[in-house]
């Protein structure tokens, strides 16, 4: 696979930039059914605060009873980040809690990095793939560039079967729709090494742009009407 050698991503293609108006009248979404959360950015100021939680925290303790039911339920997909406090960050995206993972990968970043990022109130993460092919669904491709907030970071590969330690944290967070914190480490190892860790899970709005582009909007149902503050991009270019 050729490697570009411009490491900016380019947010003015027709495809990027039919998922940024992002409104009821430009692009068709997954779903008719609208969710009813406005777009905002709740869930990742928790994501901020995970420096300062450790795996004592009341919302650990509450994981560890074994809630099942979601806590909410309507046609939103589900996204997940994670990763251990000096390791990297994962991103799983799921129909609902209930659902396997749908995409799963590693993406090239620290997490120490991506809440560096999230700093600045307004996170994009952009996919790439650059695969010759529309015979797959964009979601299905494997090879992927990764871009935060316009800028390459490196490549990934999604995920074809889980590991243990990530089938642990989707099966722990199996009764959380939204919400930040910290997660007992299974690996007693891993935590001295790497640290805890830790989780974001928040519901998007799922938008098909075309064939060859989707996004995922953030919904945050205590949004100030700010704007969306998390979006993810998947693209496949020619």
């Amino acid at each position: 696979m050729p490697i570009r050698s411009n490491p900016f991503f380019n947010m003015d293609s027709s495809a990027v930039l039919s998922l940024l108006r992002h409104t009821g009248n430009s692009v068709d979404s997954k779903h008719s059914k609208k969710s009813s959360g406005s777009i905002g950015g709740g869930v990742l100021k928790m994501f901020k605060l995970i420096p300062m939680l450790s795996s004592g925290c009341k919302m650990v303790n509450l994981l560890s009873r074994g809630h099942r039911r979601p806590l909410l339920k309507d046609y939103a997909t589900t996204g997940t980040i994670f990763g251990f406090r000096k390791g990297r960050v994962f991103l799983a995206i799921q129909e609902d809690p209930h659902c396997l993972p749908m995409f799963i990968i590693e993406l090239p970043m620290l997490t120490s990095a991506l809440q560096k990022e999230m700093a600045s109130e307004t996170v994009r993460i952009a996919l790439e793939s650059e695969t010759k092919t529309s015979r797959k669904k964009v979601l299905e491709e494997y090879v992927w560039g990764i871009y935060c907030n316009g800028r390459k970071i490196g490549y990934s590969i999604r995920r074809k079967n889980m590991s243990e330690e990530e089938t642990y944290v989707i099966d722990a967070l199996r009764g959380v729709s939204m919400g930040a914190g910290v997660l007992p480490c299974k690996n007693q190892y891993n935590q001295e090494t790497e640290g805890e860790m830790t989780y974001m899970r928040a519901r998007f709005d799922r938008v098909i742009g075309s064939k060859d582009s989707e996004a995922l909007y953030m919904i945050n149902p205590e949004g100030s009407g700010q704007g969306t503050e998390l979006s993810i991009y998947f693209l496949r270019s020619h």
